[in-house]
């Protein structure tokens, strides 16, 4: 059981390449989809397709990954933006 005193404060999530991250594992995805339709009868003959249905749905919602990815890093440079114009509006009252 956790005693009060040790609890600490979350850490601030680290942010990185995030975009490009994603992008990345996209690729990969469709690079593993492509891989695989040569081998599609051997998938079927063995019951397994799923493996390459799989790739390909890890490749369209890798795109939908991408999408939301690029509009929140658009909005947090948006948001930055504005609150650097907001503080250089603001005379400071000392």
């Amino acid at each position: 059981m956790w005693k009060k005193s040790e609890l600490r404060e979350a850490p601030a999530p680290l942010e990185g390449p995030v975009v490009a991250t994603i992008t990345g594992g996209t690729v990969i995805w469709f690079v593993l989809f492509l891989a695989q339709l040569p081998f599609y009868g051997w998938f079927a003959g063995r019951g397994q397709t799923w493996w390459v249905w799989t790739c390909l749905a890890g490749g369209l919602l890798g795109l939908l990954g991408v999408w939301y990815v690029r509009r929140r890093d658009a909005a947090i440079k948006r948001d930055a933006a504005a609150k650097r114009t907001a503080a250089a509006a603001t005379p400071d009252a000392r």
